[in-house]
């Protein structure tokens, strides 16, 4: 990746573009440990999204935190997003691990389907279309 192409992502309209892209990519994916996967990861983006146009707080500046914690604390709206996400994050952990059959077809479709609303959400409170 070019420092132009990680520069474009790392605005909220490029971290939206590349959670967009993650769940087109999950989408198509076939087997159910890769949508779990790209799914979560679309979400993560989108979290990243709303956090980046968000800032984030004086007293969070300095300390390493999940993303699920940032976000309910600069979008408190969204925590029932960022609990639902933050108890996937495991799951996608072991699928990185190697554990492809650590989450059923199931469970990755309610990943995707989640994935897809939350993006949806962020895009309509950040005041953008959905594509």
């Amino acid at each position: 990746m070019t420092s132009h192409e990680y520069a474009a992502r790392s605005t909220p309209l490029g971290l939206l573009a590349y959670a967009r892209s993650s769940l087109a990519e999950a989408e198509a994916a076939v087997e159910p440990s890769e949508r779990f996967r790209l799914a979560h990861l679309s979400a993560l983006r989108t979290a990243a999204a709303l956090c980046a146009h968000r800032g984030r707080p004086t007293a969070a500046r300095r300390r390493l935190m999940s993303v699920w914690v940032l976000l309910e604390r600069v979008a408190p709206e969204h925590a029932t997003w960022a609990t639902y996400f933050a108890a996937g994050a495991q799951i996608r952990a072991a699928i990185e691990a190697g554990a492809v059959s650590a989450v059923s077809p199931r469970t990755a479709d309610d990943q995707v389907r989640a994935a897809g609303e939350f993006l949806i959400v962020v895009e309509s409170s950040l005041g953008l279309l959905a594509a």
